[in-house]
C-alpha cells in the first residue's frame, strides 16, 4: 500500500458524516461515500443523484455530475440540506 492509500483510508474512517442519511418519511436517501462521493435515492428512483461532496468543519458541499452545486451543514447529529432535515441512518 502506497502512503497515499494509507491517508485516505484513515480521512475515510475518521469522517463522522459518512453513512446513509433520510428524510423523515423515507423518500429521500443519500449516501455519503467514503470516497467523497454520494448516491441519493429519490422515492422508488436508485441512484437519482451522484457526484461528489466535500466536508469542512459542519458545512457540507456538493458538486452533481450534471453540473448542479448545493451545500448543507450538519447540526446537533442532523443534515439541513435542499431545504430538507436528513436523520443518520443507523
Amino acid at each position: 500500500m502506497n502512503p497515499n492509500q494509507v491517508n485516505t483510508a484513515a480521512s475515510q474512517t475518521s469522517n463522522p458524516y459518512i453513512g446513509m442519511w433520510v428524510t423523515e418519511d423515507g423518500y429521500i436517501r443519500h449516501e455519503l461515500l467514503p470516497n467523497n462521493r454520494y448516491d441519493e435515492a429519490r422515492g422508488d428512483r436508485e441512484s437519482a443523484y451522484q457526484g461528489r461532496y466535500e466536508i469542512t468543519g459542519n458545512r457540507i458541499n456538493y458538486w452533481d455530475d450534471t453540473g448542479f452545486t448545493a451545500n448543507g451543514e450538519f447540526r446537533d447529529g442532523l443534515l439541513y440540506h435542499g431545504g430538507y432535515i436528513f436523520y443518520r441512518e443507523r
